[in-house]
């Protein structure tokens, strides 16, 4: 089974929302399973404020877990055109994966959410790319054969899946954006199978 680590942090709903478009994606895939995942918020003074696992939704990504998924697949809602504080502390402590290579070739990519259409979705893609690239993985995109990146008026990038949630992040998700989503976790999941058929 190729499993696939769909990790991201969520404020409002709508990059969970899109994370479970994403994990469909992926489980379109014969023998593939998206796991569904999160990261606690961060405290402004450091101590721990959370309960050890959430009480609804996704549970909390343990080491173990990314070090042994064959793709990954990274969200966040747009901060500033740039991730969430709670997910770059994720990113931040995960040096002894980057120490032992455990990333390396693996496939990746990135969604978003913000607000308002201008809102830095783009930029905030690129720099969660960055890590990434830093442990070695495959960056991937969306590329334009699929029909949702042309024909959306809302969300969603060459760059990764993204969605415009609205001022009071009441926006529904489009039906371009949901395709683009599940587009996206198919082709994680495709190129995972693919690279560890290869052996690479």
């Amino acid at each position: 089974m190729t499993k696939i680590l769909v990790l991201y942090y969520s404020r409002f709903g709508a990059t969970s929302k899109m994370a479970e478009l994403i994990a469909e994606g992926v489980e379109s895939v014969k023998d593939c399973e998206a796991l569904l995942r999160t990261v606690p918020t961060v405290s402004p003074d450091n101590l721990a404020s959370q309960p050890a696992q959430p009480e609804l939704g996704a549970i909390y990504c343990g080491e173990d877990e990314l070090k042994s998924c064959d793709g990954l697949v990274l969200g966040s809602p747009t901060r500033f055109g740039n991730m969430a504080a709670p997910l770059k502390y994720f990113l931040d402590g995960t040096g002894a994966a980057w120490m032992q290579g455990t990333l390396v070739n693996k496939p990746a990519a990135c969604f978003t959410s913000s607000s308002a259409m201008h809102g830095g979705q783009e930029s905030t893609l690129l720099t969660m790319a960055l890590p990434l690239l830093h442990h070695g993985m495959l960056f991937c995109g969306i590329p334009f054969t699929e029909p949702g990146l042309s024909e959306t008026t809302g969300g969603g990038t060459p760059y990764g899946a993204s969605h415009v949630a609205g001022g009071k992040s009441d926006n529904p998700i489009s039906e371009q954006e949901a395709q683009l989503c599940k587009a996206l976790g198919k082709r994680i999941a495709t190129l995972a199978k693919a690279i560890q058929a290869a052996e690479i």
